[in-house]
């Protein structure tokens, strides 16, 4: 065990296990005691390397990130304090690895529950190589100014009510984390601060002991009186009172045990801590600090007391010159996460990105406000997935089965089409599903696909503007502009396109008005008189028959419709449907195990 100071103002830790907020806490302490460097060295996630974002004030800084305790050590030979942050499960293992590690003198351990027989041991390797062990059930340690373990001392305005932001003259140690809390702002009241605080842990056999930093702050100079809490269950209090009575501590010792309450059941009585369980007398309160008081220690009649107890000795030692006043400091203020100042509403900061379709903040993600356990629930398809994240809202039933329709139909169109052609050949070359089907998806566009798109925006325009079909035909050639939607290499008048009748008599059905149909239908009588295959093909069934969906279903605006048009959704359907097919033909070749495509010679004309 060590015999005097274990932490400094450039002591650096490692943190095992990653935790984000005690380790900014550790960081925000550092800046507020203006330490020039960051108190965590490296972080220990096993498995796992790298680099973790934390805030040094307002710097933002990237802390390294370990797979193991021996590459962390060997990467920070300076950083001398484990911080340990396992389970109970794996938290003796890891502290062990530490203790042998050359560089490390001090292990705190923050688990609960550690089992007594590896604690024994951790503690036996300890005191042999003189290492000091902290905890188990630990919330750890802090010097005034200097260094802090996790989250000791707790918030930052905490730290701040307690001045421990800069040292004072009381060395504290306790079995509770929790009550040092309390106690830190106890004596912050009526001292001048904290110099180091600890908190052995509450199990039944710590690491290091009450009596243990006790002769430790006997030896730090800066340390003129001693604070000890102490409860009832085990022995350890009473090593300190062989200590005081063998004139070992010459520093003054106001101490107390609390669990005097216990006398007050009738039964035994189990407390917060493992350890904290009288196994008889002389492990009850009322035994130890009538010892501790005989000793020579400052012992109060009562918890309440313990403040004026604290305070009558350092008024008695400044008064013998023993005590300095301290400079106060004003410590800087620590910069505020935007998160909390944002939720406090103490700044306004701008978003980078708008989302009108979709919410995963609640309890379960939602689609244009519908709750995902609603679209389940209630049967909704494929098509009313699309109506509420393309178009924001719930279409009629008659409208999301058609999009159905329309993805069924054109998911594909066979292997030899440029998409199709693209996928297989990607997918031959070896390469992964997303590969392939992005290979196919590229291609699709003007001569591929877009056809839909541009079907619905010229149909449209010239219905709208109450073109006859000659006009509009004749027009479009003057420009020298295909009709979109209009011809088939295979399809004619006598050999129907079968897609093309499904989705006319579906709508003749369904649909309460098929205007937009009807005129493309008098513009492929028109094309028919000039040649037998420019009949109406499913890109120009599609892109009229959704012109008809969006105006006939009351449910869009004249301005949506063309912003619906013109941003190119009927695209986005043919991409979503011709998807099906590519990733298809991926897994068909994969399943096939075919080899490299080669285009073959005979197919190819090779000319000068």
């Amino acid at each position: 065990m060590a015999t005097g100071q274990i932490f400094s103002k450039t002591t650096q830790a490692l943190f095992y296990n990653y935790k984000q907020l005690p380790i900014q806490r550790m960081l925000d302490f550092d800046f507020l005691c203006g330490r020039e460097t960051p108190s965590v060295a490296g972080i220990i996630n096993p498995g796992s390397d790298g680099f973790q974002k934390l805030f040094f004030g307002q710097e933002e800084i990237a802390i390294p990130v370990h797979p193991t305790i021996e590459a962390a050590c060997n990467a920070h030979p300076t950083a001398d304090v484990f911080i340990n942050f396992a389970s109970f499960r794996s938290a003796a293992a890891s502290s062990m690895s530490a203790l042998k590690q050359p560089t490390i003198r001090v292990v705190a351990i923050i688990a609960e529950g550690v089992p007594e027989s590896d604690t024994k041991q951790l503690i036996s390797y300890a005191r042999a190589n003189n290492k000091v062990i902290i905890g188990p059930a630990t919330v750890g340690g802090i010097q005034a100014g200097a260094f802090k373990i996790g989250d000791t001392a707790g918030t930052i305005d905490n730290i701040i009510q307690c001045k421990l932001y800069r040292p004072g003259s009381v060395g504290f140690v306790s079995k509770s984390g929790g009550m040092s809390n309390e106690m830190y702002n106890t004596i912050a009241r009526v001292t001048d601060g904290i110099y180091e605080g600890i908190a052995i842990g509450g199990d039944v056999f710590p690491g290091s002991t009450l009596s243990d930093h006790i002769l430790r702050f006997n030896n730090i100079p800066q340390v003129k009186m001693m604070v000890v809490l102490g409860e009832l269950g085990g022995k350890d209090e009473y090593s300190l009172v062989e200590a005081l009575k063998q004139g070992k501590v010459q520093k003054p010792v106001v101490a107390w045990v609390s669990g005097t309450c216990a006398r007050l059941f009738k039964s035994e009585v189990q407390f917060g801590h493992a350890g904290a369980k009288s196994g008889g007398e002389l492990e009850s309160a009322q035994a130890k600090n009538q010892a501790l008081s005989d000793a020579g220690a400052v012992v109060p009649t009562s918890y309440e007391a313990l403040e004026t107890a604290i305070k009558e000795t350092f008024e008695k030692l400044v008064e013998d010159g023993k005590i300095s006043p301290v400079t106060e400091i004003t410590p800087p203020p620590i910069p505020e996460d935007l998160k909390t100042a944002i939720k406090s509403g103490k700044v306004r900061a701008p978003t980078h990105i708008i989302s009108t379709i979709s919410d995963d903040r609640g309890e379960e993600p939602c689609y244009a406000g519908v709750p995902m356990s609603t679209i389940i629930e209630q049967g909704y398809g494929v098509g009313d997935v699309i109506s509420l994240l393309w178009f924001k809202r719930s279409l009629p039933r008659y409208c999301t089965q058609f999009i159905e329709m329309c993805i069924m139909l054109c998911a594909d169109h066979g292997p030899c089409v440029s998409g199709a052609h693209n996928s297989i050949v990607t997918a031959r070359a070896g390469k992964d599903l997303v590969s392939s089907l992005v290979s196919g998806l590229l291609t699709i566009g003007p001569r591929f696909g877009g056809a839909i798109d541009d079907a619905a925006r010229y149909f449209k325009d010239a219905y709208d503007r109450g073109l006859t079909p000659y006009e509009f035909v004749e027009g479009m050639k003057k420009k020298g502009i295909r009709v979109p939607g209009i011809g088939h290499r295979i399809k004619s008048r006598d050999n129907r396109d079968k897609r093309v009748q499904l989705l006319q008599k579906y709508a003749h059905t369904h649909f309460p008005s098929v205007k937009y149909m009807e005129y493309a239908v008098q513009v492929e009588t028109y094309t028919l008189s000039k040649a037998n295959n420019l009949v109406l093909n499913v890109d120009g069934a599609i892109g009229s028959l959704f012109l008809d969906l969006l105006s006939g279903s009351g449910m869009f605006s004249k301005q949506e419709i063309d912003e619906i048009v013109e941003i190119g959704y009927l695209n986005g359907l043919f991409v979503l449907a011709r998807s099906i097919g590519l990733i298809g033909h991926t897994f068909d070749q994969k399943r096939l195990k075919q080899p490299l495509y080669r285009h073959p010679w005979e197919d190819v004309l090779y000319t000068k």
